[in-house]
């Protein structure tokens, strides 16, 4: 696979992975770094797909009356409750958080349900999202560890 083909399909593995569809971007991105593909790119290539699958979220979650319920949409309607009643208590800030991979996509959808405004949902997830990545490039890198601790 080309360069480009390479990071084009790093970019629909991430935003899939923020979206209904069961995806790996940690183990897509941390493979092409071990590879040797630009670590800078990766983060941003990567972070703009999981950014953008959470929007599809958020969209979703603007219209969680029509399709709450339907066995494709992809938080259970008591995930939903629990992320709404979450993001009622602590508000925007709670975005912080859409990076987690229990809970996380749930909270963009409950974003959108309570009609975050694009600008700040955007704001907040990709910081969030990149976090996570920058992270995990940086422990692939061995500049931080990550281990158990014990």
């Amino acid at each position: 696979m080309d360069e480009l083909g390479a990071f084009a399909a790093l970019f629909g593995i991430a935003f899939a992975a923020a979206t209904l569809f069961p995806a790996q971007s940690e183990a897509a991105l941390v493979g092409m770094q071990v590879a040797g593909y630009p670590v800078a790119l990766l983060v941003a290539v990567a972070s703009l797909g999981n950014t953008l699958g959470a929007v599809v979220n958020w969209a979703m979650g603007r219209g969680a009356e029509r399709f709450s319920g339907r066995r494709w949409f992809p938080v259970s309607p008591t995930s939903l409750e629990r992320a709404s009643a979450w993001y009622r208590k602590w508000g925007r800030w709670s975005l912080l958080l859409s990076w987690a991979p229990i809970g996380g996509d749930a909270l963009t959808v409950a974003a959108g349900v309570l009609r975050e405004p694009l600008w700040s949902f955007l704001l907040l997830v990709a910081i969030a999202k990149t976090g996570r990545y920058v992270v995990l490039a940086a422990a692939t890198a061995g500049l931080i560890d990550l281990g158990s601790g014990g």
